[in-house]
Protein backbone atom coordinates (compact mmCIF):
# COMPACT_ATOMS: atom_id res chain seq x y z
CA UNK A 1 0.00 0.00 0.00
CA UNK A 2 3.15 2.28 0.87
CA UNK A 3 4.41 1.81 -2.32
CA UNK A 4 0.64 2.59 -4.28
CA UNK A 5 0.73 5.51 -2.35
CA UNK A 6 4.21 7.03 -3.63
CA UNK A 7 2.87 6.28 -6.87
CA UNK A 8 -0.17 7.90 -6.77
CA UNK A 9 1.42 11.48 -5.19
CA UNK A 10 4.69 10.72 -7.75
CA UNK A 11 1.77 10.73 -10.87
CA UNK A 12 -0.11 14.09 -9.21
CA UNK A 13 3.05 16.11 -9.55
CA UNK A 14 3.43 14.98 -12.90
CA UNK A 15 -0.38 15.14 -13.69
CA UNK A 16 -1.32 12.04 -14.43
CA UNK A 17 -4.63 12.56 -13.27
CA UNK A 18 -6.24 9.17 -15.37
CA UNK A 19 -3.50 7.09 -14.05
CA UNK A 20 -4.26 8.07 -10.53
CA UNK A 21 -8.46 7.02 -11.15
CA UNK A 22 -7.16 3.86 -13.20
CA UNK A 23 -5.15 2.68 -9.99
CA UNK A 24 -7.71 3.66 -7.26
CA UNK A 25 -10.99 1.83 -9.42
CA UNK A 26 -8.69 -0.92 -10.38
CA UNK A 27 -8.35 -2.02 -6.50
CA UNK A 28 -10.91 -4.36 -4.72
CA UNK A 29 -13.64 -2.16 -3.02
CA UNK A 30 -12.51 -3.41 0.45
CA UNK A 31 -9.40 -2.03 -0.22
CA UNK A 32 -10.34 1.31 -0.41
CA UNK A 33 -10.15 3.34 2.72
CA UNK A 34 -10.68 6.87 3.19
CA UNK A 35 -7.09 8.02 1.90
CA UNK A 36 -7.62 6.04 -1.38
CA UNK A 37 -11.01 7.53 -2.00
CA UNK A 38 -9.64 11.25 -1.04
CA UNK A 39 -6.87 10.12 -3.61
CA UNK A 40 -9.52 9.34 -6.00
CA UNK A 41 -11.84 12.45 -5.96
CA UNK A 42 -8.75 14.47 -5.61
CA UNK A 43 -7.76 13.00 -9.10
CA UNK A 44 -11.24 13.85 -10.68
CA UNK A 45 -11.20 17.35 -9.55
CA UNK A 46 -7.86 18.42 -10.77
CA UNK A 47 -8.79 16.06 -14.68
CA UNK A 48 -11.94 18.50 -14.75
CA UNK A 49 -9.58 21.46 -15.11
CA UNK A 50 -8.42 19.82 -18.19
CA UNK A 51 -11.99 20.34 -19.42
CA UNK A 52 -14.11 23.07 -20.72
CA UNK A 53 -17.30 23.17 -19.10
CA UNK A 54 -20.08 21.37 -19.05
CA UNK A 55 -17.99 18.31 -19.74
CA UNK A 56 -16.13 19.35 -16.75
CA UNK A 57 -18.90 18.92 -14.68
CA UNK A 58 -19.65 15.27 -14.27
CA UNK A 59 -16.35 14.91 -12.65
CA UNK A 60 -16.47 17.70 -10.31
CA UNK A 61 -19.85 15.47 -9.26
CA UNK A 62 -17.95 12.24 -9.61
CA UNK A 63 -15.34 13.65 -6.79
CA UNK A 64 -18.15 15.04 -4.36
CA UNK A 65 -19.93 11.90 -4.91
CA UNK A 66 -17.11 10.59 -3.33
CA UNK A 67 -15.92 12.39 -1.06
CA UNK A 68 -19.19 13.64 0.94
CA UNK A 69 -19.89 9.79 2.16
CA UNK A 70 -16.48 10.07 3.52
CA UNK A 71 -18.14 12.16 5.68
CA UNK A 72 -18.66 10.11 8.79
CA UNK A 73 -15.07 9.06 8.86
CA UNK A 74 -13.50 12.33 9.25
CA UNK A 75 -13.18 12.10 12.79
CA UNK A 76 -10.90 8.78 12.59
CA UNK A 77 -8.89 9.85 10.05
CA UNK A 78 -8.47 12.87 11.62
CA UNK A 79 -6.45 10.68 14.58
CA UNK A 80 -4.82 9.08 11.36
CA UNK A 81 -3.47 12.34 9.75
CA UNK A 82 -4.49 15.90 11.47
CA UNK A 83 -3.91 17.00 7.96
CA UNK A 84 -7.12 15.02 6.69
CA UNK A 85 -9.59 17.49 8.07
CA UNK A 86 -8.09 20.26 5.83
CA UNK A 87 -7.26 18.12 2.76
CA UNK A 88 -10.85 16.69 2.59
CA UNK A 89 -12.78 19.97 3.21
CA UNK A 90 -10.60 21.84 0.34
CA UNK A 91 -11.76 18.92 -2.19
CA UNK A 92 -15.37 18.93 -1.45
CA UNK A 93 -15.26 22.59 -1.26
CA UNK A 94 -12.95 22.86 -4.65
CA UNK A 95 -15.87 20.37 -6.68
CA UNK A 96 -18.43 23.03 -5.46
CA UNK A 97 -16.69 25.77 -6.33
CA UNK A 98 -16.46 24.75 -9.53
CA UNK A 99 -19.84 23.83 -10.12
CA UNK A 100 -20.29 26.94 -9.41
CA UNK A 101 -21.91 26.94 -6.47
CA UNK A 102 -19.76 29.00 -4.14
CA UNK A 103 -22.45 29.63 -1.63
CA UNK A 104 -22.16 25.61 -0.62
CA UNK A 105 -18.19 25.70 -0.91
CA UNK A 106 -17.52 28.98 0.72
CA UNK A 107 -18.09 26.93 4.87
CA UNK A 108 -15.83 23.74 3.24
CA UNK A 109 -12.92 26.01 2.94
CA UNK A 110 -13.90 27.93 6.60
CA UNK A 111 -13.40 24.61 7.80
CA UNK A 112 -10.15 23.91 5.55
CA UNK A 113 -8.58 27.06 6.81
CA UNK A 114 -9.11 25.86 10.39
CA UNK A 115 -7.62 22.25 9.65
CA UNK A 116 -4.44 24.70 8.72
CA UNK A 117 -4.68 27.84 9.70
CA UNK A 118 -2.98 30.49 7.60
CA UNK A 119 -3.13 28.22 4.43
CA UNK A 120 -2.50 30.87 1.29
CA UNK A 121 -4.38 28.75 -1.34
CA UNK A 122 -7.54 28.61 1.09
CA UNK A 123 -7.97 32.33 1.83
CA UNK A 124 -7.80 33.25 -1.42
CA UNK A 125 -10.65 30.77 -2.50
CA UNK A 126 -12.38 31.71 0.29
CA UNK A 127 -11.44 35.58 -0.87
CA UNK A 128 -13.17 34.28 -4.55
CA UNK A 129 -16.13 33.10 -3.14
CA UNK A 130 -17.00 36.25 -1.05
CA UNK A 131 -16.54 38.18 -4.12
CA UNK A 132 -18.18 35.76 -6.46
CA UNK A 133 -21.47 36.09 -4.45
CA UNK A 134 -20.96 39.78 -4.11
CA UNK A 135 -20.52 40.13 -7.62
CA UNK A 136 -20.93 37.01 -9.38
CA UNK A 137 -19.18 38.19 -12.83
CA UNK A 138 -17.15 34.80 -13.61
CA UNK A 139 -20.04 32.76 -14.06
CA UNK A 140 -20.76 32.31 -17.70
CA UNK A 141 -24.09 34.11 -18.13
CA UNK A 142 -27.14 32.91 -19.00
CA UNK A 143 -27.84 34.84 -22.17
CA UNK A 144 -24.75 32.85 -23.82
CA UNK A 145 -25.43 29.40 -22.63
CA UNK A 146 -28.87 29.97 -23.99
CA UNK A 147 -27.45 30.52 -27.04
CA UNK A 148 -24.72 27.84 -26.50
CA UNK A 149 -27.61 25.35 -25.57
CA UNK A 150 -29.71 26.05 -28.71
CA UNK A 151 -26.64 25.44 -30.90
CA UNK A 152 -26.65 21.95 -29.64
CA UNK A 153 -30.07 21.30 -29.55
CA UNK A 154 -30.32 22.32 -33.13
CA UNK A 155 -26.96 19.81 -33.83
CA UNK A 156 -28.35 16.98 -31.75
CA UNK A 157 -32.22 16.96 -32.38
CA UNK A 158 -31.97 14.77 -35.68
CA UNK A 159 -30.65 12.32 -33.50
CA UNK A 160 -33.42 13.43 -31.01
CA UNK A 161 -36.34 12.60 -33.30
CA UNK A 162 -35.02 9.62 -34.28
CA UNK A 163 -34.87 7.85 -31.05
CA UNK A 164 -38.63 8.89 -30.64
CA UNK A 165 -39.31 7.63 -33.59
CA UNK A 166 -38.77 4.15 -32.38
CA UNK A 167 -41.46 2.25 -31.96
CA UNK A 168 -40.47 0.39 -28.89
CA UNK A 169 -40.29 4.11 -27.08
CA UNK A 170 -39.40 1.84 -23.67
CA UNK A 171 -36.61 0.37 -25.40
CA UNK A 172 -34.35 3.17 -25.57
CA UNK A 173 -36.20 5.97 -22.80
CA UNK A 174 -33.05 6.11 -20.82
CA UNK A 175 -30.62 6.95 -23.86
CA UNK A 176 -33.78 9.91 -24.95
CA UNK A 177 -33.33 11.63 -21.67
CA UNK A 178 -29.49 11.45 -21.67
CA UNK A 179 -29.67 12.56 -24.74
CA UNK A 180 -31.99 15.22 -24.28
CA UNK A 181 -29.85 16.51 -20.79
CA UNK A 182 -26.83 16.33 -22.99
CA UNK A 183 -27.93 18.64 -25.27
CA UNK A 184 -29.55 21.27 -22.59
CA UNK A 185 -26.61 21.25 -20.36
CA UNK A 186 -25.21 24.27 -21.94
CA UNK A 187 -27.99 25.68 -20.26
CA UNK A 188 -29.16 24.32 -17.44
CA UNK A 189 -26.97 22.39 -14.62
CA UNK A 190 -30.37 20.04 -13.90
CA UNK A 191 -32.39 20.30 -16.92
CA UNK A 192 -36.45 19.27 -16.40
CA UNK A 193 -38.30 18.61 -19.18
CA UNK A 194 -40.70 16.02 -20.58
CA UNK A 195 -40.81 14.83 -24.79
CA UNK A 196 -43.51 14.35 -26.52
CA UNK A 197 -45.09 13.99 -30.41
CA UNK A 198 -48.58 15.79 -30.73
CA UNK A 199 -49.36 14.35 -34.09
CA UNK A 200 -48.02 17.30 -35.97
CA UNK A 201 -44.44 18.34 -34.22
CA UNK A 202 -42.45 17.05 -31.73
CA UNK A 203 -42.52 18.34 -28.85
CA UNK A 204 -39.92 19.53 -25.85
CA UNK A 205 -41.66 20.49 -22.60
CA UNK A 206 -40.00 22.37 -20.31
CA UNK A 207 -41.05 22.10 -16.53
CA UNK A 208 -40.84 24.68 -13.86
CA UNK A 209 -41.34 22.11 -11.12
CA UNK A 210 -43.55 25.37 -9.30
CA UNK A 211 -40.55 27.05 -9.16
CA UNK A 212 -41.67 30.72 -9.91
CA UNK A 213 -37.75 31.63 -10.49
CA UNK A 214 -37.11 29.16 -12.80
CA UNK A 215 -40.46 30.30 -14.81
CA UNK A 216 -38.52 32.99 -15.45
CA UNK A 217 -35.87 31.08 -16.00
CA UNK A 218 -37.50 28.86 -18.56
CA UNK A 219 -39.85 31.68 -20.43
CA UNK A 220 -36.54 33.21 -21.39
CA UNK A 221 -35.04 29.98 -22.98
CA UNK A 222 -38.14 29.17 -24.91
CA UNK A 223 -38.58 32.84 -26.62
CA UNK A 224 -34.72 32.38 -27.75
CA UNK A 225 -35.39 29.07 -29.52
CA UNK A 226 -33.83 29.46 -33.54
CA UNK A 227 -37.03 29.69 -35.58
CA UNK A 228 -35.77 26.68 -38.12
CA UNK A 229 -36.17 24.47 -34.79
CA UNK A 230 -39.81 25.36 -35.03
CA UNK A 231 -40.69 23.84 -38.10
CA UNK A 232 -40.25 20.48 -36.49
CA UNK A 233 -40.71 21.54 -32.83
CA UNK A 234 -43.10 22.70 -30.17
CA UNK A 235 -40.84 24.31 -27.25
CA UNK A 236 -43.09 24.63 -24.53
CA UNK A 237 -43.13 25.83 -20.57
CA UNK A 238 -45.07 23.81 -18.34
CA UNK A 239 -47.77 20.91 -18.75
CA UNK A 240 -50.50 21.85 -20.82
CA UNK A 241 -54.71 21.05 -19.49
CA UNK A 242 -55.84 17.80 -20.42
CA UNK A 243 -59.12 17.10 -20.02
CA UNK A 244 -60.20 13.76 -18.59
CA UNK A 245 -57.00 13.33 -16.89
CA UNK A 246 -56.39 10.32 -13.95
CA UNK A 247 -54.76 9.06 -11.73
CA UNK A 248 -54.35 4.86 -10.68
CA UNK A 249 -53.95 3.76 -7.49
CA UNK A 250 -54.31 0.91 -5.61
CA UNK A 251 -56.64 0.02 -8.33
CA UNK A 252 -58.93 2.42 -8.41
CA UNK A 253 -58.39 5.53 -10.55
CA UNK A 254 -58.59 9.33 -9.78
CA UNK A 255 -59.34 12.14 -11.87
CA UNK A 256 -60.26 15.42 -11.70
CA UNK A 257 -64.05 14.81 -11.01
CA UNK A 258 -63.10 12.58 -8.15
CA UNK A 259 -61.61 16.06 -6.51
CA UNK A 260 -64.24 18.26 -4.54
CA UNK A 261 -62.91 21.87 -4.21
CA UNK A 262 -64.20 25.26 -2.33
CA UNK A 263 -62.66 28.19 -3.93
CA UNK A 264 -62.35 31.45 -3.34
CA UNK A 265 -61.10 34.50 -4.89
CA UNK A 266 -57.70 36.43 -3.21
CA UNK A 267 -56.42 39.85 -3.52
CA UNK A 268 -54.49 40.66 -7.10
CA UNK A 269 -56.62 38.21 -8.97
CA UNK A 270 -55.62 34.29 -7.38
CA UNK A 271 -57.09 31.86 -6.09
CA UNK A 272 -57.40 30.04 -2.84
CA UNK A 273 -58.29 26.37 -2.62
CA UNK A 274 -59.31 23.74 -0.32
CA UNK A 275 -59.66 20.28 -1.85
CA UNK A 276 -61.05 17.00 -0.46
CA UNK A 277 -61.02 13.73 -1.91
CA UNK A 278 -62.71 10.88 -0.19
CA UNK A 279 -60.75 8.49 -2.61
CA UNK A 280 -57.35 9.76 -1.64
CA UNK A 281 -58.79 10.12 2.40
CA UNK A 282 -57.48 6.73 4.07
CA UNK A 283 -53.58 8.09 2.51
CA UNK A 284 -53.94 11.22 4.20
CA UNK A 285 -52.64 9.52 7.62
CA UNK A 286 -50.21 6.84 5.86
CA UNK A 287 -48.68 9.59 3.46
CA UNK A 288 -49.96 12.96 2.94
CA UNK A 289 -46.74 13.95 0.92
CA UNK A 290 -47.96 11.95 -1.96
CA UNK A 291 -51.66 12.89 -1.57
CA UNK A 292 -50.50 16.41 -1.83
CA UNK A 293 -47.97 15.45 -4.81
CA UNK A 294 -51.01 13.92 -6.60
CA UNK A 295 -53.21 16.66 -5.88
CA UNK A 296 -50.43 18.93 -7.31
CA UNK A 297 -50.57 16.63 -10.53
CA UNK A 298 -54.55 16.50 -10.85
CA UNK A 299 -54.12 20.34 -10.36
CA UNK A 300 -51.42 20.74 -13.45
CA UNK A 301 -53.60 19.22 -15.62
CA UNK A 302 -56.88 20.79 -14.80
CA UNK A 303 -55.81 24.65 -15.38
CA UNK A 304 -52.49 23.80 -16.99
CA UNK A 305 -48.79 24.53 -14.93
CA UNK A 306 -48.31 27.61 -15.84
CA UNK A 307 -51.89 28.83 -14.88
CA UNK A 308 -51.88 26.98 -11.57
CA UNK A 309 -48.37 28.67 -10.48
CA UNK A 310 -49.94 32.14 -11.63
CA UNK A 311 -53.27 31.75 -9.82
CA UNK A 312 -52.70 29.56 -6.51
CA UNK A 313 -52.56 31.42 -3.45
CA UNK A 314 -52.77 28.54 -1.12
CA UNK A 315 -54.04 25.32 -1.10
CA UNK A 316 -55.19 22.87 1.67
CA UNK A 317 -56.15 19.40 1.89
CA UNK A 318 -58.98 18.35 4.12
CA UNK A 319 -59.24 15.61 6.00
CA UNK A 320 -63.29 15.89 5.50
CA UNK A 321 -65.80 17.85 3.11
CA UNK A 322 -66.24 21.70 4.22
CA UNK A 323 -69.50 23.59 4.52
CA UNK A 324 -70.96 25.67 1.35
CA UNK A 325 -71.27 25.22 -2.07
CA UNK A 326 -68.04 23.28 -4.14
CA UNK A 327 -67.31 22.49 -7.31
CA UNK A 328 -65.36 19.07 -9.04
CA UNK A 329 -61.66 19.90 -9.92
CA UNK A 330 -62.57 19.87 -13.90
CA UNK A 331 -64.86 22.90 -13.20
CA UNK A 332 -62.10 25.10 -11.43
CA UNK A 333 -61.09 26.15 -15.16
CA UNK A 334 -64.07 27.84 -15.74
CA UNK A 335 -64.51 29.54 -12.52
CA UNK A 336 -61.20 30.89 -12.92
CA UNK A 337 -62.27 31.96 -16.14
CA UNK A 338 -65.55 33.87 -15.04
CA UNK A 339 -64.68 35.58 -11.48
CA UNK A 340 -61.41 35.53 -11.09
CA UNK A 341 -59.12 36.01 -14.06
CA UNK A 342 -61.73 36.50 -17.33
CA UNK A 343 -59.73 39.22 -19.10
CA UNK A 344 -56.27 36.95 -18.73
CA UNK A 345 -57.13 33.57 -18.53
CA UNK A 346 -57.39 33.04 -22.28
CA UNK A 347 -53.22 33.40 -22.15
CA UNK A 348 -53.06 32.12 -18.03
CA UNK A 349 -50.58 29.37 -20.00
CA UNK A 350 -48.41 31.72 -21.78
CA UNK A 351 -45.29 31.33 -19.95
CA UNK A 352 -44.36 35.35 -20.06
CA UNK A 353 -47.97 36.82 -18.63
CA UNK A 354 -47.25 33.54 -16.13
CA UNK A 355 -44.42 35.41 -14.64
CA UNK A 356 -46.14 38.37 -14.66
CA UNK A 357 -48.35 38.65 -12.06
CA UNK A 358 -47.64 41.49 -9.44
CA UNK A 359 -48.67 41.21 -5.92
CA UNK A 360 -48.35 44.33 -4.08
CA UNK A 361 -46.84 44.36 -0.24
CA UNK A 362 -46.03 46.58 2.73
CA UNK A 363 -43.99 47.21 5.63
CA UNK A 364 -42.73 48.62 9.07
CA UNK A 365 -39.58 51.02 8.49
CA UNK A 366 -36.78 49.88 10.75
CA UNK A 367 -36.39 52.27 13.76
CA UNK A 368 -32.96 51.06 13.90
CA UNK A 369 -30.17 53.58 13.98
CA UNK A 370 -28.07 51.00 11.98
CA UNK A 371 -30.81 49.31 9.47
CA UNK A 372 -30.10 46.39 7.09
CA UNK A 373 -30.57 46.97 3.27
CA UNK A 374 -34.35 47.22 2.71
CA UNK A 375 -35.34 47.29 6.26
CA UNK A 376 -36.66 50.96 5.37
CA UNK A 377 -39.23 49.56 2.79
CA UNK A 378 -43.25 50.26 3.03
CA UNK A 379 -43.83 49.94 -0.11
CA UNK A 380 -43.53 47.83 -3.04
CA UNK A 381 -44.48 45.15 -5.86
CA UNK A 382 -43.35 42.22 -7.12
CA UNK A 383 -43.91 39.19 -9.68
CA UNK A 384 -41.39 36.63 -7.97
CA UNK A 385 -42.20 36.62 -3.98
CA UNK A 386 -39.50 33.76 -3.73
CA UNK A 387 -37.15 35.92 -4.19
CA UNK A 388 -38.04 38.50 -1.59
CA UNK A 389 -38.98 35.84 0.95
CA UNK A 390 -35.41 34.23 0.50
CA UNK A 391 -33.62 37.68 0.79
CA UNK A 392 -35.23 38.65 4.01
CA UNK A 393 -35.08 34.55 5.79
CA UNK A 394 -31.13 34.59 4.30
CA UNK A 395 -32.28 31.58 2.49
CA UNK A 396 -30.26 31.26 -0.56
CA UNK A 397 -31.35 28.25 -2.12
CA UNK A 398 -32.81 29.95 -5.00
CA UNK A 399 -30.19 32.48 -5.74
CA UNK A 400 -27.92 29.13 -5.58
CA UNK A 401 -29.58 27.12 -7.99
CA UNK A 402 -29.83 30.09 -10.50
CA UNK A 403 -26.24 31.22 -9.70
CA UNK A 404 -24.83 27.91 -11.36
CA UNK A 405 -26.93 28.43 -14.50
CA UNK A 406 -25.48 31.75 -14.84
CA UNK A 407 -28.82 33.94 -14.13
CA UNK A 408 -28.15 36.91 -11.17
CA UNK A 409 -31.22 38.04 -9.64
CA UNK A 410 -30.89 41.45 -7.76
CA UNK A 411 -31.29 44.71 -7.08
CA UNK A 412 -30.43 48.55 -7.84
CA UNK A 413 -30.72 51.14 -4.83
CA UNK A 414 -30.50 54.68 -4.55
CA UNK A 415 -31.25 57.57 -2.20
CA UNK A 416 -34.14 59.56 -2.53
CA UNK A 417 -32.57 62.46 -0.65
CA UNK A 418 -34.48 65.59 -3.12
CA UNK A 419 -36.97 63.42 -5.00
CA UNK A 420 -40.67 64.49 -4.52
CA UNK A 421 -42.27 62.18 -3.11
CA UNK A 422 -44.79 62.40 -6.34
CA UNK A 423 -41.76 61.62 -8.72
CA UNK A 424 -40.83 58.56 -6.74
CA UNK A 425 -42.75 56.30 -9.09
CA UNK A 426 -41.59 57.92 -11.99
CA UNK A 427 -37.91 57.90 -11.06
CA UNK A 428 -38.03 54.26 -11.06
CA UNK A 429 -39.78 54.00 -14.10
CA UNK A 430 -37.61 56.17 -15.72
CA UNK A 431 -34.43 54.13 -14.65
CA UNK A 432 -35.62 50.69 -15.77
CA UNK A 433 -36.77 52.03 -19.19
CA UNK A 434 -33.36 53.97 -19.79
CA UNK A 435 -31.83 50.63 -18.32
CA UNK A 436 -33.63 48.59 -21.10
CA UNK A 437 -32.72 50.59 -24.18
CA UNK A 438 -29.09 50.83 -23.11
CA UNK A 439 -28.74 47.47 -22.48
CA UNK A 440 -30.92 46.02 -25.65
CA UNK A 441 -33.21 42.71 -25.81
CA UNK A 442 -32.32 39.62 -23.77
CA UNK A 443 -30.05 41.16 -20.85
CA UNK A 444 -32.63 41.76 -18.20
CA UNK A 445 -35.84 41.07 -16.82
CA UNK A 446 -37.25 43.81 -14.42
CA UNK A 447 -39.82 42.28 -11.38
CA UNK A 448 -40.55 45.23 -9.45
CA UNK A 449 -39.02 47.54 -7.64
CA UNK A 450 -40.17 49.00 -3.54
CA UNK A 451 -39.96 52.71 -2.14
CA UNK A 452 -37.87 53.30 1.66
CA UNK A 453 -37.90 55.98 3.87
CA UNK A 454 -34.16 56.38 2.57
CA UNK A 455 -33.75 54.30 -0.72
CA UNK A 456 -35.26 53.31 -3.82
CA UNK A 457 -34.78 49.85 -4.81
CA UNK A 458 -35.44 48.36 -8.41
CA UNK A 459 -35.79 44.38 -8.97
CA UNK A 460 -34.29 43.02 -11.80
CA UNK A 461 -33.25 39.32 -13.08
CA UNK A 462 -30.32 39.48 -15.28
CA UNK A 463 -29.47 37.31 -18.26
CA UNK A 464 -26.27 38.95 -18.68
CA UNK A 465 -25.05 41.10 -15.52
CA UNK A 466 -22.00 42.44 -17.03
CA UNK A 467 -23.73 43.81 -19.99
CA UNK A 468 -25.99 44.78 -17.19
CA UNK A 469 -24.14 46.55 -14.81
CA UNK A 470 -22.29 48.62 -17.51
CA UNK A 471 -25.63 49.91 -18.44
CA UNK A 472 -26.89 50.90 -15.32
CA UNK A 473 -23.60 52.73 -14.59
CA UNK A 474 -24.12 54.65 -17.67
CA UNK A 475 -27.72 55.11 -16.84
CA UNK A 476 -27.44 56.34 -12.80
CA UNK A 477 -24.30 58.56 -14.10
CA UNK A 478 -26.68 60.98 -15.45
CA UNK A 479 -29.55 60.34 -13.05
CA UNK A 480 -30.76 62.45 -10.28
CA UNK A 481 -29.35 60.62 -7.62
CA UNK A 482 -26.35 61.49 -5.72
CA UNK A 483 -25.05 57.65 -5.85
CA UNK A 484 -26.03 54.56 -6.53
CA UNK A 485 -25.20 50.35 -5.83
CA UNK A 486 -26.03 46.74 -6.70
CA UNK A 487 -27.00 43.80 -4.56
CA UNK A 488 -27.68 40.28 -5.30
CA UNK A 489 -30.49 39.34 -3.34
CA UNK A 490 -28.22 37.98 -1.01
CA UNK A 491 -29.14 38.65 2.47
CA UNK A 492 -25.23 38.60 3.60
CA UNK A 493 -23.04 39.96 0.72
CA UNK A 494 -22.11 43.49 0.01
CA UNK A 495 -23.40 45.99 -2.23
CA UNK A 496 -20.89 46.60 -5.09
CA UNK A 497 -21.25 50.81 -5.87
CA UNK A 498 -21.93 52.35 -9.29
CA UNK A 499 -22.15 55.81 -8.76
CA UNK A 500 -20.13 57.16 -6.05
CA UNK A 501 -21.65 61.17 -4.41
CA UNK A 502 -18.97 63.46 -5.58
CA UNK A 503 -17.31 65.12 -2.20
CA UNK A 504 -18.53 68.83 -1.56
Amino acid sequence: MNDLMIRLEQWNEEDKYQEIIDAIEALPEGELNFTLISALARAYNNLAMDLMPPEDRPLYQRALDLLLPLEDRLEAAVKQDPDAAHTWNFRVAYAYFYLDQESLALPYFEKALEGRPGDEDTLEFIDRCQRSLALPLGVKPFRVRTEEAWAAFLAGEGELRALMDQEDREAVSEKLVDLCSELLAPAFSSPAFELGHNGEKYELILVPEGDRTRLFQLAYFQKHAPRELLDKWNILVGRTRSRGFGLRMNGQDITEADVQVWAEKTPDNGVGLRLYCEKLAPLMKENLDQVYNMIYILLDQALGELAAMRYVDYLDILEAPAEGPSMTLDKLADFVAAEVDPEGWPRANDPELAGQRYTAYGGRPSEEEDWPLRADVYAGVTCCIPLLKGYFQGDDYYMDRLHQDGVVPGFFYYPLDGVDKKEILDLRDQLEQAITARCGEGIVTFTGGATGTSLGYLDFIAWDLRTLLDAAVEVFAGAPVAWAAFHTFRFNVSGISLKQEKEV
